[in-house]
């Protein structure tokens, strides 16, 4: 299994356990699921279950949303009220993500210059259909992953887009 973590914060994105699709070599989307689950269906290691369920008359917890967010503890944010903040704060990234990478892949910065300003364009078309989402440890200066519903063969499936350049890949 591979795990896909923010370079600057450290923090895990995604895995590829989804389904994942590489667009213009610049931008990961991520296809989830809206799931539900109890909170007693996730195994924590050193947990003694016994000793829960002997709690009676408490309501389950059940948690709801999308599966990566949720197995992931990304945390929606709402930093960008308009175009203009999210896109100032695009423009502060992708600066830095440049710096990076002309000192660790500079063959990889013509690459993304090109393919990021045809991309983003497209995404920022799509401005107000976006959610976004930090690591778990929600930092803004590292990547804020997008998410939009898209209609595929009739259902509304969540999708994630993440900027290949700001990750890392650690195998498990």
């Amino acid at each position: 299994m591979r795990i896909y973590k923010d370079i600057y914060t450290g923090d895990e994105m995604f895995s590829d356990t989804y389904k994942i699709k590489l667009v213009d070599e610049v931008v990961y989307e991520v296809y989830g699921k809206l799931i539900q689950r109890k909170q007693g269906d996730i195994a924590i290691d050193g947990a003694n279950p016994s000793a829960e369920e002997a709690d009676e008359g408490t309501d389950e917890n059940v948690e709801s949303g999308v599966d990566i967010v949720l197995n992931h503890r990304l945390m929606e944010t709402y930093a960008f009220g308009d175009k203009k903040s999210y896109t100032s704060y695009l423009k502060d990234y992708m600066k830095k993500l440049v710096a990076t990478l002309e000192e660790k892949s500079p063959d990889q910065v013509d690459i993304f210059k090109t393919n990021m300003n045809k991309v983003m364009k497209d995404i920022l078309g799509r401005f107000k259909e976006l959610q976004f989402f930090t690591g778990e440890s929600m930092e803004i200066d590292g990547m804020v992953g997008l998410m939009e519903y898209r209609d595929i063969d009739g259902t509304q499936v969540p999708v994630m887009m993440f900027f290949k350049h700001g990750l890392e890949e650690e195998k498990f």
